[in-house]
């Protein structure tokens, strides 16, 4: 007997991805037009979110916030202008997964810098419970698909938290943001630890008993 399919769970990245394609795509055949490659608009996507951690560093929150945000639409724009060049391989998608990770993590030294000029120790203290939270929950997905299985459960993966954290920034309450990042990104990364501890047992309960699984499908 066939077991019925489970309901997808939604994905704000795919719906948004999907919602916007036709957008995106516009946009990403012109700039290839123009001869500009995708990995220059992935590198410039790391330079404007590094200016935009050094307006934060300096105390301009709001302004740096802005800047942050223009850069959303760059970092999705370069897997558009490679897949419209046929030219979508495996490295690119590797160059573009790490500058994010350093793209979000620039931006978190931006306000640890800040909070540090100030002597804030608690909001320097939640800077980095909110990097470690995003970079775990990046690596546990990661290091679970090295290993065969899948990790892609969770509240707060990183198109969410770039959604929690910009308007912190813009409206200048990054304490709010950051307190929201830090409890649930580290959530994530609890929660699919738990995924692939579940998976590891579920793999070792079938090579423990690969006969009584024989015998029911039998």
């Amino acid at each position: 007997m066939t077991a019925s399919p489970q309901t997808e769970k939604f994905n704000l990245e795919r719906f948004l991805r999907t919602r916007s394609k036709n957008f995106l795509d516009r946009i990403a055949g012109a700039v290839n037009r123009a001869g500009i490659l995708p990995n220059t608009i992935t590198l410039l996507g790391l330079i404007g979110n590094c200016i935009g951690a050094l307006l934060l560093a300096t105390g301009n929150i709001t302004l740096g916030g802005l800047v942050i945000l223009l850069m959303g639409p760059v970092d999705a724009l370069d897997g558009s202008m490679a897949r419209l060049r046929g030219d979508s391989t495996e490295f690119g998608a590797f160059v573009d997964s790490v500058t994010d990770r350093y793209s979000e993590l620039v931006i978190f030294a931006g306000l640890l810098a800040y909070y540090l000029q100030q002597t804030d120790w608690l909001n320097s203290g939640l800077v980095f419970l909110a990097a470690a939270g995003s970079i775990m929950v990046s690596y546990t997905k990661a290091r679970a698909e090295g290993l065969g299985f899948t990790a892609k459960v969770g509240v707060l993966s990183r198109l969410e938290r770039y959604i929690v954290l910009v308007p912190g920034l813009i409206f200048n309450i990054p304490w709010v943001s950051l307190w929201i990042i830090a409890v649930f990104a580290n959530y994530t990364a609890l929660q699919r630890i738990l995924a692939v501890r579940k998976q590891a047992a579920e793999q070792k309960k079938l090579l423990r008993y690969p006969t009584r699984k024989n015998q029911q499908n039998s």
